[in-house]
């Protein structure tokens, strides 16, 4: 079955998409100058308070003053770290999309916990995550997900997870407790919502529609809600089913192909820039970015940075900044942001 035609692929995103870009820019700019005035006003009140008491330093004044320069250090630091947040793409939204190697169920697995790594981040940065698609595994695990991701800087923070994931663990799949590895592939693309030129032209476009698989309750595989989008001239293949309505479907749908145009636009042009030519890293199977072992020792180690933990419990629970800002802080990596 497929959806009755578009008038024009490019009518769906000339609505008041450039209006919202340009107030979520006026939003993140007036962020900034408040956190800029807030710290100023904290150091000059911190200066004064320590520059009239005349208090012993083991008194309670003392201690307080001390826990409010400690807690004013602290905002400091992350505010000069979103001055590296700077790329034209930084400030918009993400699409993060999972896709485990081969392996079967053991890679499937290991996709869903990462899953569950990514969302548990989005709640610590107080972000929001809205589901476009999920491919359960047939035993265990998941086939794809794509999420997408509302917050400040989500782009510019999530930038830094695209790469392969590689787990070593003991299978709870295997009978005889053997050591496996396992791959993930995750993708990050930034969320195009503006006047940025991305054509699509229904000529270009395959339209699908089928039912939806996996948990939903009775409305799945009653109706034809899942949306299946192909771009033919290169390939892309985008599929949502989260939503009950398939105009919902459809819309999430070419809100991610737009997004992998865009992506897939920019890394073409990098390519033409010789100067650059070294800094890319390809994503592809064996070049992992961050390896996480769980057997026969405790380790979490990024590749890239060189920074690791044995804390494995707190980064599948989502505490990942470490990785993240020391990949974007290094200056080593500030061109190769280009390309992610």
């Amino acid at each position: 079955m497929e959806l009755e035609k578009l008038t024009t692929a490019s009518d769906f995103w000339n609505n008041n998409q450039s209006a919202q870009a340009i107030l979520k820019k006026i939003s993140i700019h007036k962020k900034w100058i408040e956190t800029h005035q807030k710290l100023v006003s904290d150091w000059e009140t911190i200066n004064g308070l320590m520059e009239l008491a005349d208090i012993e330093e083991t008194s309670e004044d003392a201690r307080e003053i001390k826990e409010s320069f400690k807690e004013l250090e602290k905002d400091i630091a992350k505010f000069e770290f979103s001055s590296f947040l700077s790329g034209p793409d930084d400030h918009r939204d993400a699409i993060l999309t999972i896709h485990p190697g081969a392996g079967g169920t053991e890679s499937q697995d290991w996709a869903e916990m990462l899953f569950r790594m990514y969302n548990r981040w989005v709640e610590r940065k107080k972000f929001t995550a809205e589901l476009i698609d999920y491919q359960p595994g047939d035993e265990a695990g998941l086939k794809s997900a794509t999420l997408k991701v509302k917050g400040d800087f989500a782009y510019g923070f999530l930038k830094a997870e695209s790469g392969v994931h590689r787990l070593v663990r003991i299978s709870p799949f295997d009978a005889n407790s053997r050591r496996h590895t396992s791959f993930v592939s995750i993708h990050v693309y930034p969320v195009v919502e503006d006047n940025i030129e991305i054509e699509l032209k229904d000529e270009d476009l395959r339209i699908d529609t089928y039912r939806a698989s996996g948990a939903g309750g009775q409305h799945v595989n009653k109706t034809s809600s899942a949306v299946r989008i192909t771009h033919i001239p290169t390939g892309i293949v985008v599929t949502c089913q989260s939503e009950r309505s398939q105009h919902k479907n459809k819309d999430s749908a070419f809100l991610v192909l737009k997004a992998r145009l865009y992506q897939l636009k920019k890394e073409e042009e990098a390519q033409k820039m010789d100067k650059y030519e070294k800094t890319k890293k390809k994503i592809e199977w064996g070049s992992q970015i961050r390896s996480y072992v769980f057997h026969p020792y405790n380790m979490v180690k990024d590749h890239r940075t060189e920074v690791e933990t044995s804390n494995i419990q707190a980064v599948m629970d989502g505490d990942i900044d470490r990785f993240i800002e020391a990949y974007i802080s290094n200056p080593n990596f500030k061109e190769q942001n280009i390309k992610v």
